[in-house]
């Protein structure tokens, strides 16, 4: 599949990146009435998973970013769309952000796919979805695309994958997210991460993570050595990136599979365009725009229509499963 030339033309104030980043984030306050199920995990855990229905036989698997959740702006953005095209749609709640702290002291990182693993068996086993598609953004997007590449026998019913302004390259958007011009997205995610951390050792007073070390946490390098690396079992956050990392994967992707990073994505270093393993993909079909921010491709300022993405997931669905 080819790199291909983006429609996507923005208005003229969402040229700017960071407006077209934080737009909805800010103004948009739509809701869904979710159908929510618990299923559990080989480690104890659980996973609390959100369903919108309307009676369909392709089923939205759909992720969110980092500290995000079924609640979070584009997904509910995305599902009210994919709906109103007879979609049904279940949002993936990660652990630990469903509303609800997980059992284990370890929760979610970048790279892991069992998780999603065990949802496609659950979906599997409950229901008789004719198509599944794999939709994930941001970090969601980094598991979808790790998952695609690095699985050996995914399920004749996941008919393909749509992954949203994704840091393929954990290392280097890791990097560009500690430049100055990042800063408020930065502290507000460690902000977050910060005080599910220190709740989490409360409840584990046995654990062995330097806590000085988590409250001085300026970047995620510094967080992702003090916690992620600890508690996952990688030398460090550079070995955590490496390996989790979606970019070595998409090599093996054997299924339809598109991918739509902006130029403009300030979270996005040039190491996460993955041009030349693209280049001539039998399955990747990589859409960069010139505009977009990061989850943002706004095409309207009235607050609740439709983003460019929404449409280009609809278009690209109907394309793999007709």
């Amino acid at each position: 599949m080819p790199i291909i030339k983006s429609t996507y033309q923005p208005p003229f104030l969402f040229k700017n990146n960071h407006l077209n980043t934080v737009y909805k984030t800010l103004f948009y306050k739509n809701s869904i009435s979710y159908n929510r199920q618990r299923i559990f995990t080989p480690d104890k855990d659980f996973l609390d998973l959100d369903f919108s229905i309307v009676g369909s036989n392709t089923l939205v698997i759909a992720m969110h970013g980092l500290e995000g959740s079924s609640k979070s702006h584009y997904l509910v953005s995305a599902i009210h769309y994919l709906n109103s095209q007879n979609i049904d749609c279940v949002a993936l709640n990660f652990r630990g952000c469903s509303g609800e702290d997980n059992n284990q002291l370890y929760s979610y990182n970048s790279g892991k796919t069992d998780d999603l693993s065990v949802v496609l068996n659950y979906i599997l086993e409950h229901y008789s979805y004719k198509n599944i598609i794999l939709l994930g953004y941001s970090m969601g997007g980094n598991i979808t695309l790790k998952y695609m590449g690095e699985t050996n026998n995914i399920p004749s019913e996941v008919k393909g994958a749509v992954a949203i302004s994704v840091p393929c390259d954990l290392e280097g958007s890791s990097n560009v997210l500690a430049k100055w011009y990042n800063t408020v997205y930065i502290q507000k995610f460690l902000k977050s991460l910060k005080k599910k951390t220190f709740i989490k050792l409360e409840k584990f007073p046995e654990n062995t993570i330097d806590k000085v070390a988590v409250l001085n946490a300026k970047t995620f390098e510094d967080f992702d050595n003090a916690v992620t690396a600890p508690l996952f079992q990688f030398k460090s956050a550079k070995d955590y990136w490496n390996k989790c990392s979606s970019k070595p994967f998409i090599h093996a992707i054997t299924k339809p599979t598109l991918l739509i990073n902006a130029i403009d994505d300030s979270f996005l270093s040039e190491s996460c365009y993955p041009i030349k393993e693209a280049k001539n993909h039998k399955y990747l079909t990589f859409e960069i725009p010139k505009y977009g921010g990061h989850v943002g491709f706004n095409t309207s300022y009235v607050k609740k229509d439709l983003l460019w993405s929404e449409k280009r997931i609809s278009n690209y669905i109907e394309h793999i499963i007709s």
